[in-house]
């Protein structure tokens, strides 16, 4: 067997359907262009209209099979109509990345209803939701993989973790319960793990010059994280060679996590 051949049948997603919240800016842009560049069909959901057009533009312009459907992830009713609309373009997914989130950190004693509700139906309902939509499907082809994107926070508080932290958490249990009921059944859940990583979503951090040095010098790697750090990551999680990877939370971080 040659070189490409094997590396095609540990690494190959050609044939594969997936679905990617967040995907059209950050971690999540970076790993539906890597699946769609192993050879996934890519359905991008996020919220807006002008970024989901750039990335699928960008996705289809280098011959890779992607589209996008606007997603409310906020509120139940619009997970349920995002995940039907994205089905219905490629089929039923073999893979759900769920990269979409936000990031409302006021201090804990500011912490309201409405800061706590926005945060867990973005950060862990939404994920859940997809989960339950797609993870049974999955099951009974005897194929899936189910990707998060989670936090250090999900680990460890520091910057005003909140109610941000709590949902990472959140979401980490989440993929070990979807691991125990569906792994038998070949679909893997497992969790990317980030450092700091220059996103728009970090954009209060990395304005700060001092605070982005100083969290480069807590990696081993000596810099902080980029998007595409999380490419390599997600096509092995999404790929037949990680078959016996299940429940994990995988770190890539540079290190930060045990320096």
């Amino acid at each position: 067997m040659s070189v490409q051949g094997y590396l095609s049948e540990l690494f190959s997603l050609d044939g594969r359907v997936a679905v990617v919240t967040g995907g059209s800016s950050g971690i999540g842009r970076a790993i539906a262009g890597a699946l769609a560049r192993a050879g996934a069909s890519v359905v991008v959901l996020a919220r807006r209209e002008a970024e989901l057009v750039a990335t699928v533009d960008e996705l289809t312009g280098q011959g890779a099979k992607a589209a996008w459907v606007g997603a409310d992830l906020g509120s139940r009713a619009g997970v349920r109509t995002a995940a039907d609309a994205a089905a219905e373009i490629f089929g039923e997914p073999d893979i759900v990345v769920n990269s979409a989130g936000i990031n409302l950190r006021p201090p804990m004693g500011d912490i309201d209803d409405d800061v706590w509700d926005a945060t867990m139906a973005v950060n862990l309902a939404a994920p859940y939701l997809l989960g339950q939509r797609f993870g049974p499907g999955m099951a009974e082809r005897g194929y899936g993989r189910l990707i998060h994107v989670s936090s250090q926070q999900a680990h460890r508080a520091f910057v005003q973790s909140g109610v941000y932290g709590v949902s990472k958490g959140g979401l980490e249990s989440l993929a070990r319960s979807q691991a125990e009921a569906w792994s038998p059944h070949g679909v893997t859940a497992n969790t990317l793990v980030p450092g700091f990583v220059m996103t728009p979503l970090n954009a209060r951090l990395s304005s700060d010059p001092e605070r982005v040095a100083a969290l480069a010098a807590r990696t081993m790697v000596g810099r902080n994280g980029v998007a595409e750090d999380f490419a390599a990551a997600a096509v092995f999680l999404a790929s037949a060679g990680s078959a016996y990877v299940t429940g994990q939370s995988i770190f890539v971080d540079g290190g930060l996590s045990v320096h």
